[in-house]
């Protein structure tokens, strides 16, 4: 397998294998010319539609964004991220359709290793140095409210309807129509008339 596949199959990987490299590079250029224009500049559809494979019609994103490769991200109709909006998709990002993201929102899913001996860095054949991580999938639902400050960490579905209050740490799935705050996130209470 490639060190691509290995990532998008949630193995260790090494993240400076030349194709990931290429692939980051040319994410960051894109997120850096797009958050380099201003707000109405029709040119910011065009970067989107390099940046990521799937984007649904009426996808908003304010700006600045930061994307680890952007083609690893999904992203549904009418969602709307604010500003500093940071998605490390080394494994599959999901998001729903009319999801809003407030601002300073980060979807992590890279992991590193827990046992030191798999995380230090490591030489490579050629003297370079290295490390491994691994990666997970994260999914947020249709019709959700991520709300400012959150940190959705790898792993993690987020059901369908749900609101995530301001500052959490979502570390664990949480299922549909339900109101979570904190850190780690948990669940506060249903959201009725659903």
């Amino acid at each position: 397998m490639t060190e691509k596949e290995k990532m998008l199959a949630c193995e260790l990987y090494d993240p400076s294998d030349a194709e990931l490299v290429r692939l980051r590079q040319t994410a960051h250029t894109l997120c850096r010319q797009y958050n380099n224009l201003d707000e109405t500049d029709d040119e910011r559809e065009s970067i989107l539609d390099k940046l990521f494979v799937k984007r649904e019609p009426g996808v908003y994103l304010q700006g600045p964004i930061f994307f680890d490769y952007g083609v690893n991200t999904r992203i549904g109709e009418n969602t709307y991220a604010n500003f500093n909006f940071t998605v490390l998709d080394c494994a599959p990002v999901t998001i729903g359709k009319n999801v809003f993201i407030g601002p300073n929102v980060s979807i992590y899913t890279p992991l590193h290793p827990l046992r030191w001996q798999e995380r230090n860095m490591f030489k490579k054949p050629d003297g370079t140095l290295a490390n491994n991580e691994y990666a997970k999938p994260i999914t947020i639902g249709d019709n959700c409210w991520i709300a400012g400050n959150v940190t959705i960490c790898a792993g993690v579905t987020i059901g369908g309807g749900c609101v995530i209050g301001a500052g959490s740490v979502v570390t664990r799935d949480i299922p549909p129509n339900v109101v979570a705050v904190g850190n780690p996130c948990r669940v506060l209470k249903p959201i009725d008339n659903v």
